[in-house]
């Protein structure tokens, strides 16, 4: 894995949404940068691309509730486990679950295993809400998917918060969990 700076400079066979992520990173100013690899399913196939990004992974859930009418993003640390429970109380939603693949490509244009902030892109209806973990405020970078899970971009903090996220234009609810 080699770390890059930006976009690829050859974009053939990049999926569309991949491409307008750096569209919109670009046109925000933002400085990001960029790490090809084989599919990542899972925060433990990650290991290898945070020490290449310098930067901690960030775990990204799309949830729901029991009768599928509220969505959910949830953007936390790979290190912690998530207790839907408390999480639920928190809510004040009924007991929350993974929310289905059809839900995820229908209001974020994403797949499975490719969740990310930057699908929130595509909801412009707003009926996913962003729900941020706290401790991640604390870091100076995340690792995120281009809204594909065979490239992870290096952003700062700072740029998520107050760039990214208002361009999305949804707000997001900061938790702790």
């Amino acid at each position: 894995m080699i770390l890059q700076k930006g976009r690829p400079e050859n974009t053939s066979g990049r999926e569309e949404k991949e491409i307008k992520v750096y569209d919109l990173l670009d046109t925000l100013g933002i400085e990001y940068y960029r790490v090809d690899h084989a599919p990542a399913m899972s925060i433990e196939d990650c290991v290898e691309i945070d020490k290449t990004l310098g930067a901690i992974m960030c775990k990204n859930l799309f949830l729901c509730n029991r009768n599928r009418s509220s969505f959910y993003l949830l953007m936390m640390s790979g290190e912690k486990m998530l207790v839907t429970r408390e999480l639920s109380d928190k809510l004040g939603s009924s007991r929350l679950h993974f929310g289905k693949a059809e839900d995820m490509e229908r209001l974020l244009d994403l797949v499975p295993g490719s969740v990310s902030v930057t699908g929130l892109m595509n909801d412009k209806d707003n009926k996913v809400r962003l729900l941020i973990d706290s401790t991640l405020l604390d870091a100076d970078f995340i690792g995120i998917h281009p809204s594909v899970n065979t490239s992870s971009l290096r952003i700062s903090i700072k740029d998520l918060t107050e760039k990214i996220i208002p361009a999305l234009g949804h707000e997001p609810w900061i938790l702790e969990i």
